[in-house]
């Protein structure tokens, strides 16, 4: 597992070692940033279910502005700053120790994000749920985009006010949500 492009190109990261996190694998990674690449520069970036965090360091170093990485895993914390330090991207970036409802719970309402990840453990309904949350907890940005990996059981609903696009890679599907205008147009 390596950072593909930018100011951290080429860096090899590491990842927890069993099956605690199911990375993503590269080509569905090279995919995602393909279809987001001209919308990354200068975002906030959330990623939720950080496991390596390497996706959101993969946008630090494609120009995001900074990122929250959280995980509720210790171990997966430590790989997190461990990556962040080898980039060199950790003064970019935020490692936060929690599961997704706490984070959500105490960031309601104050950080904004502009690019979230999402790569929550494959249960259906779950992505629609933490969806929910975000938008009620008022921590999108009017031009956000939601980037959420699952299961084909597992991919969520639009939320109101986001178009949605789906691509699969093997058994990953991932759906890229991105908010509209009135007119229907998406945000910019």
């Amino acid at each position: 597992m390596r950072i593909i492009t930018g100011t951290a190109r080429g860096t090899r990261l590491k990842t927890l070692e069993g099956t605690d996190t199911r990375p993503t694998t590269e080509i569905c990674k090279e995919g995602v940033f393909s279809a987001i690449q001209f919308d990354i520069a200068d975002r906030n970036v959330l990623d939720l279910f950080g496991g390596s965090g390497q996706m959101a360091l993969e946008a630090l170093s494609r120009g995001a502005r900074f990122a929250v990485i959280a995980d509720n895993s210790r171990k997966a914390c430590a790989v997190i700053k461990d990556n962040a330090a080898a980039t060199k991207l950790f003064k970019s970036c935020r490692v936060v120790c929690a599961d997704w409802q706490e984070y959500i719970r105490g960031n309601a309402g104050k950080e904004k994000f502009g690019l979230v990840f999402l790569d929550p453990p494959y249960t259906p309904d779950l992505l629609d749920e933490i969806i929910k949350r975000l938008i009620y907890s008022d921590m999108l940005t009017d031009d956000a985009i939601i980037v959420a990996e699952s299961a084909r059981d597992g991919v969520p609903e639009p939320a109101a006010g986001f178009r949605a696009k789906l691509y699969r890679y093997g058994k990953t599907y991932v759906s890229i949500l991105r908010r509209e205008t009135e007119e229907g147009e998406e945000t910019k």
